[in-house]
């Protein structure tokens, strides 16, 4: 039982990418899923965050009108489309999953352990 980010890359300003949240031996039903990024010498960022019924998204102010967060129908992968990259978004990005998380994620803590975490994924933005 493990969730499995997947998608990072090396892109230049400008491009995109599509990470990839896949849950393994379970779903996502209940669960609030939220990104978060990761770069050296600074705390976790809270980057986006969807509740369990989709109905709800949050945003990192330094990333709302270029990323998109959504999940699938069968409830087992959550997405974020990240167009319009650029190079402060570099940094290791992971998933996270959590009945509670979504909560957590819009009142602004983003250092909680959540339930479930994936591995992180490297995206490297160059200018």
């Amino acid at each position: 039982v493990q969730l499995q980010a997947s998608g990072g890359g090396s892109v230049q300003a400008g491009g995109s990418l599509r990470l990839s949240c896949a849950a393994i031996g379970f779903t996502l039903d209940y669960y609030g899923v939220g990104w978060f990024r990761q770069v050296p010498g600074k705390g976790r960022e809270g980057v986006s965050c969807i509740s369990a019924t989709a109905e709800r998204t949050y945003y990192a102010d330094s990333v709302k009108g270029r990323f998109t967060i959504s999940r699938d129908s069968a409830k087992t992968t959550v997405y974020l489309q990240m167009n319009s990259l650029k190079p402060e978004d570099t940094g290791v990005y992971y998933c996270a999953a959590d009945p509670y998380l979504f909560g957590l994620c819009i009142s602004g803590d983003h250092a909680s352990s959540f339930e479930r975490r994936g591995q992180g994924t490297l995206v490297t933005v160059s200018s």
